[in-house]
Formats: C-alpha cells, sequence, structure tokens
C-alpha cells in the first residue's frame, strides 16, 4: 500500500519553523542574515535567469543577468583595490573560485607547485587534488597567520618551480589575515618571477576593505593578490551560496567559444545562476560603502562583546584583530548539543556576522557557565587568552 500522500505545504510550513528555531542557535558558522529582499520576489520566484559562459560575453541567450554581474565584479573590484584590467564572475561560493584560481595557475604554469596555510580553507586541498598538484602546507603563528619565513623556506628549497600561494584573509577557525605584502617581497627576494598569489576572502576580505587605510592589512591587490574571492552569504546576506571571483587582469587561458552558447568558456561550470547577481548588487548598492560599513562595525562590536563575556567568566577566549570570530576552548558536551558551534574537539568559534545578536550571545555564555560551573582551575588561569593550555586537554 501506497503511503498516505503528502501534503506540501504541510512540509513546508514544518521545514520553516524547524529552520527559525535552528537560526537561533546557529553562532558557529558565517552566515549574516540580516538583510532580505522583497524587492527581489518577482525575479527570484517568477524568473529563469542563467547567466551560462562568459560575464563579459552575452552569448545567445537573453534571459540574463550578465549587466548586473559585470556590475557586481566593478564593485568588489573596487572595495579591494584591483586594478582597471579586472577580471572575474560570481561563482557558487570561495570554493569554486579557488578552484579556478589553482586551475589558471596550473594553466599558466604546469609546473605550478601550491603553498598554502595549514590554517587555510580546506578547499584548497582539494583543488590541488583535483588537478594532481603538488601541495605544500605552511606553518601557522598562534593566531593561525601564515608563518612567511617558513614560507620562503619552502619556496626556496623548490625556486625552479612555478609557485602558486593560496593565502587567507579570515581563516576558518581564527580569522587570521595572512600578510600578502610579506608573501610578495618573499617571492621578490627568492626571484620567482613564475607565480601567483590568489587570496580565499571568503568572509574578511570586505570587512578589511571597509576599514581607514591605516587599520587595512596588506592583503589585496595593492599588496600583490593576483586574485581573490569573497562570499555572498557570509557578509554580504544573500541567503544563498555564493561567491565573487576577481582577477588582477583576465586569465591566462581565457577559453574558447562554445557556438552552442555562443559565449567563451571562461567559467568552471557552464550554467550560472542569474538570480545571485541580482542579491549580491542589491546588497552592495543598496547599503553602499557607509551601510556595508556600518554592519562590520557592528558586527566588530559584538564579537568583542563576547570576547569580554567569555573571559568574564573564566573561559579561556581569544579573538583576531578586527575579526568577528571569537575562538574559544571546546565547551561541554551538552552545550555543544544545544548550541550550533564550529569544534574540532580542542577549540570552538563563534562567529558574529550580521544577523547574531547581544540576546543570542548572553543566553549561550549563560549555558556554558552552568554547565561548566565551577569553572575548572586550568580553564581559569588560560583565561588571559592563551587557548593552547586548555586545548591541549
Amino acid at each position: 500500500m501506497s503511503p498516505p500522500a503528502a501534503d506540501p505545504a504541510r512540509i513546508l510550513a514544518d521545514l520553516l519553523a524547524e529552520a527559525r528555531s535552528a537560526r537561533r542557535y546557529d553562532i558557529g558558522y558565517p552566515g549574516a542574515t540580516d538583510l532580505v529582499f522583497p524587492e527581489l520576489s518577482e525575479w527570484l520566484t517568477g524568473q529563469l535567469l542563467n547567466n551560462v559562459g562568459d560575464p563579459w560575453d552575452a552569448g545567445h541567450g537573453r534571459n540574463h543577468t550578465k549587466d548586473i554581474e559585470q556590475q557586481v565584479v566593478h564593485l568588489v573590484g573596487d572595495l579591494l583595490r584591483a586594478p582597471a584590467t579586472r577580471w572575474g564572475y560570481i561563482t557558487t561560493g570561495a570554493t569554486e573560485g579557488t578552484l579556478h584560481a589553482v586551475d589558471e595557475a596550473w594553466q599558466r604554469y604546469p609546473d605550478t607547485i601550491v603553498y598554502t596555510s595549514a590554517a587555510a580553507h580546506y578547499s584548497v586541498t582539494k583543488a590541488a587534488r583535483l588537478l594532481k598538484l603538488p601541495l605544500v602546507l605552511i606553518h601557522t603563528d598562534e593566531t593561525g597567520r601564515m608563518d612567511v619565513a617558513h614560507l620562503g623556506r619552502e619556496i626556496a628549497r623548490r625556486r625552479d618551480r612555478a609557485a602558486l600561494v593560496v593565502a587567507t584573509a579570515g581563516t576558518t577557525m581564527t580569522e587570521a589575515v595572512d600578510d600578502v605584502g610579506a608573501i610578495t617581497l618573499v617571492c621578490d627576494t627568492l626571484g620567482i618571477r613564475r607565480r601567483r598569489i590568489h587570496v580565499d576572502a571568503a568572509l574578511a576580505g570586505i570587512p578589511l576593505a571597509l576599514l581607514p587605510d591605516a587599520h587595512r592589512p596588506a592583503c589585496d591587490f595593492p599588496a600583490g593578490a593576483t586574485s581573490m574571492v569573497i562570499s555572498g552569504h557570509k557578509f554580504l546576506s544573500t541567503l544563498t551560496p555564493c561567491g565573487v571571483l576577481v582577477y588582477a587582469e583576465p586569465p591566462h587561458a581565457a577559453g574558447s567559444v562554445v557556438a552552442y552558447t555562443g559565449s567563451l568558456d571562461s567559467t568552471i561550470t557552464g550554467s550560472r545562476s542569474g538570480h545571485t547577481p541580482l542579491l549580491l548588487w542589491w546588497a552592495l548598492t543598496t547599503q553602499g560603502p557607509d551601510g556595508l560599513r556600518r554592519r562590520a562595525d557592528e558586527a566588530r562590536a559584538l564579537a568583542a562583546y563576547t570576547h569580554r563575556r567569555l573571559r568574564g567568566i573564566g573561559w579561556p577566549a581569544r579573538r583576531n584583530p578586527h575579526a568577528f570570530t571569537v575562538t574559544l576552548a571546546s565547551p561541554p558536551a551538552q552545550v555543544r548539543a544545544k548550541w550550533v558551534l564550529a569544534d574540532d574537539g580542542q577549540t570552538a568559534h563563534v562567529v558574529c556576522v550580521p544577523g547574531v545578536t547581544r540576546q543570542q550571545i548572553d543566553d549561550f555564555v549563560t549555558d556554558l557557565e552552568a554547565a561548566a560551573f565551577p569553572i575548572p582551575a586550568q580553564r581559569s588561569a588560560s583565561a588571559a587568552g592563551d587557548l593552547r593550555v586548555a586545548a591541549a586537554r
């Protein structure tokens, strides 16, 4: 006998209730939720939009938003201080952008070796594996930042090979920012002319770009980056995964024209969403630099508050400069079961992206204090900020 027919409306209502309930306790992964897009509802629910192929080549199709996509690339490129020769496209996320950059380096220099830090996103290892390129992991300091001296030693051992350095602006666990200017200097000093420097700036790229010049880390195009990628959903609140990849200049191999589409095959995927460009464009243009900066400042203020609250109960916690992320010693199991936290068994983190509230932080700290009372002595002794003692438990 067939099961009773499902009620689609009831299923969706239940899913929505579950999603809203889960969101209350989701503070461990970056995904801004403060912006919504009712003005785009007709576009998002009633219009097929396929930006197939190169965004700078209209191709045969007409149901696309490539003009908007180009504007997004320029808006993001301006924030990242990309040169006028820039090229880019809207991706499914930062992972695709990094894969494209690794592939571009291989097409330009087939003997490329990929260098990235041990704190980099797992997608770098995946991209190197997919393209069968050798990968060298570089040490980090205690904050999660790439050890540039170690990078120099590793590149020097292989200076006859081309180098792709994948730096990070906002590492996964601690939101550390690699020094792209120092990476460029290392390559210059070693005479590595056949090189590419890609920056995975998924979370922190735009927030860092909004800082005053005196506080802005050297992690963008003027510092030596040849390509950068940011995520749309992590800070711009697109509510669906996407990313923006920007090159300083068009890639070495632009691809060939596909007769079927009438467009250059220059992207990783063929069919690409025409809806995500609208979401990105709306967020960037309606907020503007001032609105984006206000959101970033408020997120940083909440992160600073979170750090103070955790330290106030004697719980080891650390926050890197300008970060939305607060890293802490792993909470007890009952807290991890209730709250969605990125946890590796030793450390966890809270990411105070726009949409996370002070009330959520207060409730989390209350649960943490209740579950761990009395605070273990070694945790209390570590409260000055050094997580390594507590994490080694």
